[in-house]
């Protein structure tokens, strides 16, 4: 059900730096009426939702809030990058069941907590 999300930042370029180090994306710069977004790519038609880094007074990085599963092949991949790229691990690879996969989590340069999700 979800269409798209906003992930709160105050360093636009840092925060770009860190998602393109953890993921190996590219993050497109893009501005509405002074609204600073960097947009991850879609998914070309895949499963999931894709959405942006966003720096507005309005939005306030935190550990507290919604928290995003971002869809992986395998969570480790993204959590050995994580640290190198100045984030922290807030959760190891843990098994959630056989039916439903490993979740990890890591708290991005912004303050940010952010998860992950994959079948191995």
């Amino acid at each position: 059900m979800v269409g798209w999300f906003e992930i709160p930042v105050n360093d636009m370029n840092r925060a770009k730096a860190f998602y393109q180090s953890v993921f190996k994306v590219e993050i497109k710069d893009v501005e509405f009426n002074g609204l600073k977004m960097g947009w991850f790519p879609d998914n070309n038609g895949g499963y999931g939702a894709t959405g942006t880094l966003i720096k507005q007074n309005s939005y306030i990085p935190s550990k507290e809030g919604t928290l995003i599963y971002f869809i992986s092949k395998d969570v480790q991949i993204e959590l050995d990058r994580v640290e190198a790229a100045g984030g922290k691990i807030g959760l190891e690879k843990t098994k959630i069941s056989d039916e439903n996969g490993f979740m990890g989590m890591f708290i991005d340069t912004e303050g940010n907590r952010v998860a992950l999700h994959s079948d191995a």
